[in-house]
């Protein structure tokens, strides 16, 4: 991708799945990475999420590809945290021109007894933790001067919200529309200084999120005719699940030179899931 040798990109949840793949991506492009994860699981979600071995992994991955990455571990929802992680970086590189928001957690299956901490949780991830990640950054991305990009993971969820009475299902559809408001807000302010913005929405993608036994689950109960937050989505395309490499590549034309035109939008990479 044109323009991407030497810049430096901020990515959390870069311990596997999209931010890993975005990482590993960007680094054959010639750009550098600064990569966080929570490395810890959270109480009210159901399936682990990734370690700090799986971090580490992915910094290996990046330093196959001949770059460096700076790889910590911190919280999104803990601002101080994820700031001196992010100061951490850009120390090591002295400069950033890509943003990648893309650490998210789901409960899957029914919510928990304590529904509101499936709520808050997945409310302070998914979108208070993606204004964190971008507050983090955006000082120094402006102070650069060179433009940049900042890039939201969002989900078709954000676009099309599945039929949910269970408090994690509602709270990470309302957090992957609300992101892409933020996402419009910072486009607008930011494109005199060739800052662009824009949200991406998956459809399901194989990552940590989605293969595990409590997703292994749903799809079975949902394949014998049974009813629940996945049984009536199928996307257009006969493709029942992305890769995450098919996500980054995506990523890596947005953050490049050949999309210095577009900000502002909101992009389903959805197999056609929207248009059923």
């Amino acid at each position: 991708m044109p323009g991407l040798q030497d810049r430096v990109a901020f990515i959390t949840g870069a311990g596997r799945g999209q931010g890993r793949a975005h990482a590993v991506r960007l680094a054959r492009e010639g750009a550098d990475i600064i990569g966080v994860d929570i490395c810890a699981d959270i109480d009210s979600m159901n399936y682990p999420n990734a370690t700090e071995a799986d971090l580490a992994e992915t910094e290996r991955l990046v330093g196959k590809e001949g770059r460096r990455m700076v790889a910590r571990k911190a919280d999104v929802r803990d601002f101080t945290g994820l700031r001196a992680a992010f100061e951490d970086g850009y120390r090591e590189f002295g400069r950033v021109d890509i943003v990648i928001a893309n650490a998210g957690i789901i409960r899957l299956g029914p919510e928990s007894e304590d529904f509101l901490s499936d709520w808050n949780d997945v409310i302070d991830t998914n979108l208070t933790g993606v204004y964190h990640t971008v507050r983090a950054a955006l000082p120094a991305l402006r102070e650069g001067g060179r433009g940049g990009s900042i890039v939201i993971t969002s989900s078709t969820a954000g676009l099309k919200a599945s039929p949910s009475l269970f408090a994690s299902g509602q709270a990470y559809a309302a957090a992957k529309r609300g992101v892409v408001a933020l996402a419009q807000g910072l486009a607008g302010y930011l494109a005199p200084e060739w800052i662009r913005v824009n949200t991406i929405h998956p459809t399901g993608v194989a990552s940590g999120m989605t293969k595990n036994d409590a997703m292994r689950a749903l799809m079975e109960q949902a394949a014998a005719g049974g009813s629940n937050a996945i049984s009536g989505m199928q996307n257009a395309l006969p493709l029942p699940m992305l890769e995450a490499t098919d996500v980054a590549e995506a990523v890596a034309f947005l953050v490049s030179d050949a999309a210095r035109f577009i900000t502002g939008i909101a992009w389903p990479l959805d197999a056609g899931f929207t248009i059923r």
